[in-house]
């Protein structure tokens, strides 16, 4: 074998050696055929234990490994791309991203511009409550003095339903980690998001003496995968894919893993 044939094989074997390792970038891209459509799913993976990353900056969590369970069974590739949560929607009507993955519950408004898949989870929204706040109402909390929600997200449209929209007592944020340390800090009295992150939250952090309320006025909501509108072979797609992890087994089996008690 010449030097160029040898060089040739042993770039060959080690392309080879790195696909066969597992793990994946922060991307996530999951390997095509030639010619292949890789479907481009954009997330903000800041939204534990839905989407977050972890020490190696790879992208994780229940939506993402619902999302493989699915591409498995529909067989279909898709690659995950990390971006800001206001850069989502704006993401999918340019074209950028092919399907939005990140805990979005399927609103009226939302509808209007984006099409849903069948609902894959059910949550509310609940009030976290910072230690020594006597706040067990949404009477309490209009009372209050400064209530964190994450900009643009439902917990966000319930402070506005509550205080109203322009209410100087809302505090807005970029994302949930940073609205949960303001809480951690004192600088606010309750923050409002989704019940399933919430307790995601309360669940590893039990030394911070938090207390979670639950008023009866949040209405239940569901999550959904959203597609630009109109995109119906997009959405046939992931609706059948749904359909075929829920009867296998495969949804039970993740989510058992992240909300099992």
């Amino acid at each position: 074998m010449n030097m160029k044939k040898w060089i040739a094989a042993a770039v060959a074997c080690s392309a080879f050696a790195l696909s066969a390792c597992g793990g994946q970038s922060s991307d996530n891209k999951q390997t095509a055929a030639a010619g292949e459509k890789v479907y481009r799913v954009a997330t903000n993976a800041e939204f534990a234990p839905f989407e977050s990353k972890n020490s190696n900056n790879e992208i994780q969590g229940f939506d993402i490994d619902l999302m493989n369970a699915m591409a498995k069974a529909g067989n279909f590739k898709v690659e995950y791309k990390h971006q800001p949560w206001n850069s989502l929607f704006p993401g999918l009507a340019n074209g950028d991203v092919d399907i939005l993955l990140s805990a979005i519950t399927i609103t009226d408004d939302r509808k209007q511009t984006m099409d849903f898949s069948d609902p894959y989870f059910k949550i509310t929204q609940v009030i976290l409550v910072q230690k020594g706040k006597d706040i067990k109402s949404i009477d309490d909390l209009k009372n209050s003095q400064k209530v964190g929600v994450v900009t643009g997200q439902t917990g966000d449209l319930a402070a506005s339903k509550i205080l109203g929209n322009d209410s100087p007592k809302i505090a807005r944020f970029e994302t949930l980690p940073l609205v949960i340390k303001e809480l951690e800090n004192g600088g606010l009295d309750a923050v409002i998001s989704d019940s399933a992150v919430v307790g995601n939250y309360v669940k590893n952090n039990g030394n911070k003496g938090f207390n979670v309320i639950t008023p009866p006025d949040f209405e239940v909501e569901n999550y959904g995968i959203a597609v630009r509108k109109g995109d119906t072979a997009t959405l046939n797609m992931l609706n059948d894919a749904l359909k075929k992890v829920r009867e296998n087994g495969d949804y039970d089996k993740v989510q058992k893993q992240y909300f099992a008690e």
